[in-house]
């Protein structure tokens, strides 16, 4: 089949219309679906529509599953099963064929079955297709719902479980099968998700079930799709099985690489054996928000509640805020090492059945107001008036800041605000102590110990000519960087020939072109927004993400991803039972050997790396000093993605972190490619050392100390690379990391798939 280079599925993302309704009290009623069915409706210019001006984006409605109607269901088929003991499938099955929907619901109740779960009945659900479009009724899936049962003795959350490894067996099997249009909107004995290919106006009347008053909920989560560039479906129809997202998630790729990198990491008390069973993680051709989605719920049913989950994985911007409460900063520096966060603009409403509440993205980037009632609604949403109320009945209103969150307990019959929220979940865990006592910080380190630093001999004018400096590059790139603090100002647009096309041989880095947000509209400003912006990372292994220990805080932090040479030789003098092990591995090939040479060579720097880790090591060094007439450098950036891609392939790229420490990268896109094909920290050796040539040559004339040459040229740097990540809508490094936002022009797809994966070229 013909896949066009430019365009991937991986990159849709949408921005839409999104908020939940609740009453704090708990008490079910059929009022706050339609509250939430009303206020879905009048988001509908949130949306788009088709040309035949009925089929929308997509639209949904997640509740609480309204259980004593759908054990009247399993009665009427001949099964008697308590309300409380009953679970409900919304299942999409292939609209082609009757064979291949028996087929599916075969391998559905096969699945349930392996997993202790007893089929009671599978439901049609009664629809009007009348209602919707041209291009969503030929799209139009089957849709059923399959009624199960747990066994007796089974806890709540361990039903759950169940559920959820049943659907994830189901998911194998249609994708070994081949089978398209098997999808599984919720499959839950707490809520359910309505949703299609629909204009919000048309969910009540093209699902029959949303207008029976016996479907009383507490809480309902809607949402109304506008996918800016996407290809819409009845699957990426939102709300997914835990949340509903407004907006995009910038660093996606880089999320889904190290997502599946940690799988083979994973274990937890809650899973056991059966750990196995939740692999991968991430569901294949899905959208940001449905990966968020997938991480968001195997963290909850590993044991984390909704809030706490969403304080790990959409942290406020904790780094730079001077009133933050200790503890609340020690959590999120905590939670720092566990994973990176998923960066761009989110608005995220979010349930597991008991609790529902939003959350706002470090930059609140989308709008989120919200209302509470006399009677204890609570209604929040992406725009004020989505219901008609009257005023003299509203006692609270307000909107969610940068970071913040609100939510209802519908158990306890709370309603929780963000400072509520923060000193519930930080207290859980002494995680000041255990940051405390295992993260080492750089920069402290290196003023408690001294350091000797390793002395090279080579002609620098060689090493300036291995590595395709050119005068220009000397001129009017390194020198202003060092001598400004920032980047030099050029010309706008860019004359030269594609690097393809060059009669004369460019670097690797000029083959690719960064990408710019869909969305993220005006980009983030890294000046006047810098107390968002973070260029912390973390060096070591990392551990499961489903367990917290004390040892998950035992990381080397920077507080930049550039190192100078000091630090660098720092890391190599760690080594030790008590400290960080790092192993140096050269990314050289014997010039003899001409071309032919690089892919055997690039080979054994991945099998070197992986037998490193094996032996101990945490922290790789890919150095490529040591170049002479015999050796030639391998491209920095192929050897550090080729690195990246092989151990996330071979199971083991968490337990050791990269650091690039070549001649090769000088300018600021070149270090921005390292970080976003997975170096953790760049040491650029050979742009230190130019710039004290210049200087003890004479070449800067205001200043007299090269130590403040060598630190503006960092400066400008790390301001670079903050306008790089503002430019994706991102805010931390940490998300930058492997995140692989560029698209690459003349790569042939041997390399990219060896050391470029997921990038287009």
């Amino acid at each position: 089949m013909y896949q066009s280079p430019l365009y991937e599925r991986g990159q849709e993302r949408d921005a839409c219309g999104v908020g939940f309704v609740a009453n704090i009290s708990g008490k079910r009623e059929h009022r706050i679906l339609e509250m939430a069915l009303e206020s879905v409706t009048n988001l509908t210019h949130r949306g788009a529509l088709d040309a035949d001006a009925k089929t929308g984006d997509g639209a949904g409605i997640s509740f609480q599953t309204p259980s004593a109607f759908f054990a009247r269901e399993a009665e009427r088929h001949g099964a008697r099963v308590e309300p409380a003991d009953l679970a409900v499938g919304m299942v999409f099955l292939p609209g082609n064929g009757d064979q291949a929907a028996a087929r599916c619901r075969e391998a559905f109740g096969r699945a349930a079955k392996l997993h202790g779960l007893d089929v009671l009945a599978w439901r049609e659900v009664p629809v009007d297709p009348s209602v919707l479009g041209d291009a969503a009724a030929r799209s139009q899936p089957r849709i059923e719902q399959l009624l199960l049962a747990r066994r007796s003795g089974v806890s709540d959350e361990d039903f759950e479980r169940a559920l959820l490894l049943a659907r994830k067996s189901a998911e194998r099997w249609a994708i070994d099968e081949g089978i398209e249009g098997f999808y599984v909107p919720s499959l839950s004995h707490r809520t359910i998700v309505y949703k299609g290919l629909l204009v919000a106006y048309q969910l009540k009347s093209f699902y029959k079930d949303l207008a029976n008053p016996e479907f009383e909920t507490s809480l309902a989560l809607f949402h109304q799709r506008y996918s800016t560039n996407t290809f819409p479906n009845w699957v990426l129809a939102q709300p997914f099985r835990m949340l509903a997202h407004n907006g995009e998630i910038n660093t996606r790729q880089g999320n889904q690489n190290w997502i599946r990198a940690r799988e083979p990491e994973l274990h937890s008390s809650v899973w056991a054996d059966e750990i196995e069973e939740l692999k991968p993680i991430i569901a294949p051709d899905g959208s940001d928000s449905s990966d968020l989605d997938n991480v968001l719920e195997a963290l909850v049913l590993s044991g984390r509640d909704p809030l706490h989950a969403l304080m790990m994985l959409i942290p406020e911007a904790w780094e730079n805020m001077p009133n933050m409460p200790k503890p609340c900063r020690d959590f999120y520096e905590y939670h720092a090492c566990l994973t990176e966060p998923w960066d761009g603009p989110a608005s995220v409403s979010f349930t597991d059945g008991k609790v529902v509440g939003a959350v706002l993205d470090r930059n609140g980037l989308r709008p989120a107001r919200y209302l509470v009632t006399d009677d204890g609604v609570v209604l929040m949403g992406s725009e004020a008036g989505m219901v008609a109320l009257d005023e003299a009945h509203i006692v609270r209103k307000g909107r969610l800041g940068p970071g913040h969150m609100i939510a209802v307990d519908t158990e306890r019959g709370v309603l929780l605000t963000n400072d509520d929220i923060k000193d519930m979940v930080v207290d859980r865990q002494p995680y000041g102590a255990w940051v405390q006592e295992h993260l080492v910080d750089l920069n402290q380190y290196l003023r408690s110990c001294s350091v000797e630093t390793m002395q090279v001999e080579h002609n620098l004018q060689q090493q300036q000519i291995a590595f395709g400096y050119t005068r220009e590059e000397l001129q009017y790139v390194i020198k202003p960087m060092a001598q400004d603090a920032k980047e030099p100002v050029g010309s706008m647009g860019d004359d030269t020939a594609l690097a393809a096309f060059e009669k004369r041989r460019r670097l690797l880095s000029y083959y690719f072109k960064q990408k710019f947000a869909q969305v993220s509209n005006p980009a983030i400003d890294p000046i006047r927004e810098e107390l968002v912006m973070s260029l912390d990372v973390y060096l070591g292994q990392r551990r499961s993400l489903f367990e917290e220990t004390p040892e998950h805080a035992r990381l080397l932090r920077l507080s930049s991803p550039l190192m100078v040479n000091e630090q660098i030789d720092a890391v190599r003098a760690m080594n030790g039972p008590d400290r960080f092990s790092s192993e140096v591995i050269a990314c050289l090939f014997p010039t003899s050997e001409g071309a032919d040479g690089l892919e055997p060579a690039l080979r054994r720097v991945c099998e070197a790396a992986s037998e490193a880790i094996e032996h101990g090591a945490d922290i790789l060094i890919l150095s490529d000093r040591n170049v002479d007439e015999a050796n030639a450098p391998i491209p920095m950036l192929l050897a550090v993605g080729a690195v990246h891609h092989h151990l996330i392939r071979e199971g083991k790229r968490m337990r050791a972190s990269i650091i690039a420490e070549t001649a090769e990268a000088r300018d600021v896109h070149q270090v921005a490619l390292l970080i976003g094909y997975g170096a953790s920290a760049v040491n650029p050796y050979l742009a230190f050392e130019t710039i004290s040539n210049i200087f003890f040559s004479g070449g800067f004339k205001d200043i007299s100390d090269i130590d403040k040459a060598l630190s503006r040229y960092e400066s400008a740097v790390d301001a670079g690379v903050l306008k790089i990540m503002s430019k994706m809508g991102i805010s931390c490094v940490s998300s930058y990391q492997g995140a692989q936002i560029f698209e690459a022009i003349g790569i042939g797809k041997d390399v990219i798939d060896v050391a470029f994966a997921g990038t287009p070229s």
